[in-house]
Formats: structure tokens, C-alpha cells, sequence
């Protein structure tokens, strides 16, 4: 019951997150017509990721106690911090990881079909693979604050948080490639 009166606060932010992602995009198509068949990609793979490392986060806390609960108050480890260690550490960092052949999967599936308008180079594989690792690299230091901040305000992390990254994802996902094809385009 609780959810339904206020899990539509992350629900309506994420999607006005969401259309500033689209509004991106959209200004983004009309200048390289090739970034509509990777943006999907990149927010996908992204966004996926971060929720694998919200839940885990939310599951921890909740093996320990209530969300809220004023005597287990636990303190989000630093942004450096969340690749740092064993249990989260350890798994933010083999998340991290999967991005790489999570999206040249992807990547080369797309150079196969010749779709995308744009030639599969080196220079923009180097693009590409940077601004995924980035965007992933953001998303999960990110996820590490939001989960213990939303658990320390007495909410649950699987229920607020997970919209809010996804969305931020497809806003970080868009903007960062968005600018690598303008780089690319820059330097030829």
C-alpha cells in the first residue's frame, strides 16, 4: 500500500529524467543520424548494470534491518569507495567490467547488420567503449550514495532508487555519446 501512494514520485522524476535524455537525443539525430541505433545500446547496457548493484546494495541493507531504522544507520562508502573492497566493492567492480563485452556484443552485431551510419573504426570503438565505461563508472558511485541515502531516509531502495538510475542512465548514456560523435566528428 505503501508503494502505491508513494512509489509515483521516482516513477514521474524518472520520466521527466528520461525526456531530458530524449530531448538530447533528439537534437543529437538531427546532426548525426547514426547515435539513434547506439543510444539504445548504451543506456540499456547502463542501465541494467546499476540496477544489478541497487538491488544487491538494497538486499545488504535489508539482510541487516529495517529501512530507516535509527539504530543501524549505515554511511555510504566515499564515490572512490564503492569499487574499493569485497562484497559491493568486489561486485561494482566485476559490473564495471561486464561493460566492455556487454558492449561489443553489441557493437559488432550492429557493424554486421550496417546499420548505425557509421563505420566501426578503432577511433570509434575507442569513442564508444570510453563513454560506456564512464557512464557505468558514474552510475554505480552514484547508485552507492542514492541507495544509502534513500535507506537512511526510511525508504526502500528497490523502490525509489532503481528509476531514478535508469533514468540518469539514459540522460548520462545520451549526453556522453551525444558528445563522443561530436568529437569524432570534429577530428574526422
Amino acid at each position: 500500500r505503501k508503494v502505491l501512494s508513494s512509489g509515483w514520485t521516482p516513477v514521474v522524476s524518472a520520466m521527466l529524467i528520461s525526456s531530458g535524455g530524449g530531448l538530447v537525443l533528439d537534437r543529437a539525430v538531427s546532426r548525426f543520424p547514426g547515435i539513434a541505433v547506439y543510444s539504445p545500446v548504451m543506456n540499456g547496457v547502463g542501465g541494467n548494470l546499476v540496477a544489478i548493484q541497487a538491488s544487491r546494495l538494497s538486499t545488504a541493507l535489508h539482510s541487516k534491518g529495517k529501512p530507516g531504522d535509527e539504530t543501524k544507520n549505515p554511511n555510504a562508502p566515499t564515490c572512490c569507495g564503492t569499487f574499493r573492497g569485497d562484497g559491493s566493492g568486489k561486485a561494482a567492480r566485476v559490473l564495471l567490467s561486464l561493460t566492455f563485452p556487454g558492449h561489443l556484443i553489441f557493437l559488432l552485431a550492429i557493424s554486421y547488420v550496417k546499420a548505425g551510419h557509421t563505420s566501426l573504426t578503432l577511433y570509434f570503438a575507442a569513442g564508444y567503449f570510453t563513454c560506456a565505461f564512464v557512464q557505468v563508472a558514474l552510475l554505480l558511485a552514484i547508485a552507492t550514495r542514492l541507495v544509502y541515502w534513500t535507506w537512511n531516509r526510511g525508504n526502500d531502495p528497490n523502490n525509489f532508487c532503481i528509476p531514478y538510475l535508469t533514468a540518469l542512465g539514459d540522460l548520462l548514456g545520451t549526453g556522453l555519446l551525444a558528445l563522443t560523435f561530436l568529437i569524432l566528428y570534429q577530428f574526422g
